[in-house]
């Protein structure tokens, strides 16, 4: 039973997180459509509730549940390390997202249309792939990814890259 709540509030806190990154970009592109101070910084107060007060705890929520349930499933499995490769990749989106946001509202700022679709489009492949790699686990030959999907490889490639012993 635990485990099942488990997944039901990491998939939603999943769908959060990704729904608002997906949609901020948005946000971001009528920057350059206000002209009023005063509702630039509505705008300004709405992104930024939407990040710190949605998206940031979602995200924060969505990757404790999803340990927990490491944990509890033990889950090993080669799909599970892309998985988790991709999911980073949306923490280094959510992180990004977060210096927009601080920079956007500067005066003078703007947040050209193009960037707007590959930020859209980006996220929304990255989350995507979690989705697919999640639901359908596909088998992944093992020998073709070598010790990077080995349990403790990433440990054996650094140790070989770095000049430094490591402990």
């Amino acid at each position: 039973m635990l485990i099942a709540l488990l997944k039901f509030v990491h998939i939603t806190m999943i769908a959060i997180w990704a729904a608002g990154l997906i949609s901020l970009p948005g946000l971001y592109v009528q920057r350059a459509h206000v002209k009023d101070k005063d509702a630039l910084y509505r705008l300004q107060m709405m992104v930024r509730y939407a990040y710190v007060t949605i998206i940031s705890p979602s995200a924060f929520i969505a990757v404790a549940t999803g340990t927990a349930l490491i944990f509890g499933q033990q889950t090993y499995a080669p799909w599970f390390s892309l998985k988790l490769l991709f999911v980073g990749v949306l923490v280094i989106l959510h992180v990004l997202t977060g210096l927009i946001i601080i920079r956007l509202f500067k005066e003078g700022e703007n947040y050209p249309v193009w960037r707007f679709v590959m930020a859209t489009a980006i996220t929304a492949i990255v989350a995507a792939v979690i989705v697919f790699l999640a639901l359908a686990k596909p088998p992944i030959d093992t020998e073709f990814a070598g010790e990077l999907m080995r349990p403790g490889g990433l440990r054996t490639i650094v140790e070989r890259l770095s000049p430094w012993p490591i402990p």
